[in-house]
């Protein structure tokens, strides 16, 4: 059975716990787990995406569930409607919280997505993916629309996943502000690719820091490498704390 997320508790370590999603992105189910074990209690939410499911499935989503951890399942179904709903029925009996499907796979596929998962004993709450953050724009024009910029063709695909009966979206921290105008919360809106002080990129192209992203109305914020690399991944946290701590006390007193 899904564990119910804990209620934020006052104080700045239960709002990062409750915000921060680590990306498991590995085949090695052990390399993983040992991750999580090493991590312990300060990180609640996990993200499984292709690698790991395609080389453990269900078994790295219960490990992770057995240990108490909250699951996004960051799948990014796309296909014909049929396809993506008897995926997600197949899901059945997985601890999953969050479940990606691309918003680009049309308003049937998306109204079909979120009545399957509506259909599970405990339903994940289905996220619509629009542009991947490893697209600087620039690459855009060739696939899609020219007449309309990156931001409006993600805010597109966010109101076509709202119209269809997603709660909530995938977009980079750059798109937030006009994402958070638009659809404000209950909505949900995870950034992924978020990065601390002076930390490396990588593929990430539309990113902000990590207290950036949060301020700027992300619901759930998901990192990597930058703990999971690190040779003291809970300092990093720590280092995350202190960051948003920081940003939050000088935009209070700049107002």
């Amino acid at each position: 059975m899904t564990r119910p997320a804990p209620q934020p508790r006052a104080g700045l370590e239960s709002r990062l716990r409750d915000k921060l999603i680590v990306a498991l992105d590995t085949p090695d189910l052990d390399l993983a787990l040992g991750h999580v074990d090493r991590l312990g209690d300060g990180i609640l939410w996990y993200k499984v995406g292709l690698q790991l499911f395609c080389a453990s499935g269900r078994q790295a989503v219960q490990a992770l569930a057995d240990r108490g951890k909250q699951i996004f399942l960051d799948l990014k179904l796309h296909d014909i409607p049929a396809t993506v709903e008897r995926a997600i029925l197949a899901l059945e009996g997985l601890p999953v919280s969050l479940l990606t499907v691309h918003a680009s796979g049309g308003p049937k596929m998306l109204s079909a997505a979120a009545a399957a998962a509506r259909s599970l004993a405990t339903p994940p709450r289905i996220l619509g993916v629009t542009m991947l953050t490893s697209l600087y724009g620039t690459e855009i024009p060739a696939l899609w629309n020219e007449r309309t910029g990156l931001e409006e063709k993600v805010l597109g695909l966010a109101r076509l996943a709202a119209q269809s009966g997603i709660p909530g979206v995938v977009a980079s921290p750059l798109e937030l502000a006009a994402l958070r105008r638009e659809l404000p919360r209950p909505f949900l809106i995870v950034t992924p690719g978020v990065r601390g002080p002076g930390e490396a990129t990588h593929d990430q192209k539309r990113t902000l820091s990590l207290p950036e992203a949060i301020a700027g109305g992300a619901d759930y914020v998901v990192v990597g490498r930058p703990i999971l690399e690190a040779s003291d991944p809970k300092a990093v946290f720590l280092g995350y704390e202190t960051a948003l701590n920081q940003f939050l006390s000088t935009e209070r007193n700049d107002r």
